[in-house]
């Protein structure tokens, strides 16, 4: 794929006009707008694939992608719950931060009834006095043995 020459200058529509710069690697793609007279506002992207980023950061806040099992799919919601905080904590520390700085989490159960066994493993993971907004919501995942999503947004 060929990168354009930078930095790109286009119409914005509702801003008017926009310098736009993209540098990318194979891990991260940090985009740059910055409208006329302002500052750039800079948004990377980590861990990019077809699909979706595993993180993205706009400014200080940290958005992560919902997270599933892989090691654990098909065991106890309270495995596949500590497999993604792993894997949350590990991507927070990507993104220069850390689980006290979580502003909002929504998690997702396959079958609500197991909110107790995936609360044991959440409430022990959260540090005191650092509890997110949160949502714990049922519905249907990628799979049965998928048990539990979950996705956070945190501050640098």
């Amino acid at each position: 794929m060929l990168a354009p020459p930078f930095p790109v200058s286009f119409d914005c529509s509702l801003l008017g006009w926009c310098h736009v710069q993209i540098a990318y690697s194979r891990k991260y793609i940090r985009l740059y707008v910055k409208k006329q007279g302002e500052d750039f506002v800079t948004i990377n992207r980590i861990d990019v694939g077809a699909r979706l980023s595993k993180v993205v950061i706009h400014g200080d806040t940290v958005y992560l992608a919902g997270l599933t099992a892989d090691k654990t799919a098909g065991q106890s919601v309270g495995a596949q719950t500590q497999e993604i905080l792993a894997a949350i904590d590990a991507l927070l520390a990507k993104a220069g931060t850390d689980k006290s700085k979580l502003l909002q989490a929504t998690i997702w159960l396959q079958d609500i009834r197991t909110v107790d066994e995936m609360n044991k493993v959440w409430d022990a993971w959260v540090p005191s006095g650092c509890a997110p907004a949160r949502a714990c919501i049922e519905a249907r995942l990628q799979s049965p043995a998928k048990m539990v999503e979950i996705r956070v947004t945190a501050a640098r």
